[in-house]
């Protein structure tokens, strides 16, 4: 070993060595060893009570479901030579409105696909969430309890806050400390941007995700009224469905009339699920399947 450091390369080579296994740990604990930080507490928290399953038996076709407590339709459409589903959601409470994290676990490369977690929750209706896990900073609070309270402090740091009644706000989280919120708070997602506020869209034809293309995949959610959504997936990324522009995506929540939209994580991550099936086309530009994902929103008991 000693006559191998005799030569000035050597140690170079040495060196080199340790930087790329640096590099390869840090990439490693970034994107793919999982850290498990908390198990998710399955407690009503902040009055918010454990819903109840309905009475009677729902009705349900294709792409429809009603009962007592909820009534999803969805519709698909083409615009902008897109694919677009279109949810249309009615509750008589937010507590039907609900998240899950994969794996029933908050921390860090925990992933699940969409259609796990839903299936594993007993969801009726589901999308992919904002892939907190991808992220050190940005508010996580989900089904009432707090998991993570570092704000982004860089780039966009839009975050949706979802309040006990089931009202949609958006807050910049560098300005706004998570406790100044109160009690009360349902649900946070930190990813952006928003899309539509006070009903007037909030983007424009110039705006993106940070290194994203411009026609993706979307996933993204808005309010009509009182505990009234519209929840949109859009394909995109290939040769039969091209994909939405964020100035697009927020025009579709506009013509139907929410007063405020929000973008959640797209691409390939983009899965709409309903009643026991993935009713989009997921892709990365790839290939045809769902990506792993920290957390969803979803419609359920």
């Amino acid at each position: 070993m000693k006559t191998f450091f005799t030569k000035p390369y050597r140690w170079a080579v040495f060196f080199s060595l340790l930087l790329i296994g640096s590099f390869v740990f840090v990439l490693l604990d970034t994107f793919v060893i999982p850290k498990s930080l908390t198990t998710v507490t399955t407690e009503p928290t902040v009055a918010m009570q454990t819903s109840f399953q309905p009475a009677v038996a729902p009705v349900v076709t294709d792409n429809s479901y009603e009962d007592e407590n909820m009534k999803i339709t969805i519709d698909t459409v083409r615009e902008y030579d897109s694919t677009i589903y279109v949810a249309d959601i009615q509750l008589v409470d937010a507590a039907y409105l609900k998240t899950a994290l994969a794996g029933n676990v908050y921390g860090r490369n925990i992933k699940e696909t969409t259609s796990q977690m839903a299936e594993s929750n007993h969801a009726i209706f589901a999308v992919n969430g904002d892939y907190y896990g991808f992220r050190d900073a940005g508010y996580v609070l989900r089904n009432g309890v707090s998991y993570r309270n570092s704000a982004r402090s860089t780039g966009n740091d839009e975050a949706l806050v979802i309040d006990g009644e089931g009202d949609f706000s958006i807050i910049h989280e560098s300005q706004t400390d998570l406790e100044s919120l109160g009690g009360g708070i349902w649900q946070i997602f930190s990813f952006g941007p928003a899309l539509v506020e006070n009903g007037q869209i909030v983007v424009d034809s110039t705006s993106e995700v940070s290194r994203s293309m411009r026609s993706n995949p979307r996933t993204a959610i808005g309010q009509i009224d009182k505990l009234h959504y519209i929840i949109i997936v859009a394909d995109g990324r290939t040769a039969e469905s091209k994909g939405l522009s964020l100035f697009e995506l927020a025009q579709e929540f506009a013509d139907i009339g929410c007063t405020t939209a929000y973008n959640l994580d797209g691409g390939g991550s983009s899965t709409m699920y309903f009643n026991g099936s993935t009713i989009n086309n997921p892709t990365d530009g790839r290939g045809a399947s769902e990506r792993e994902v920290s957390d969803i929103v979803y419609i359920g008991y």
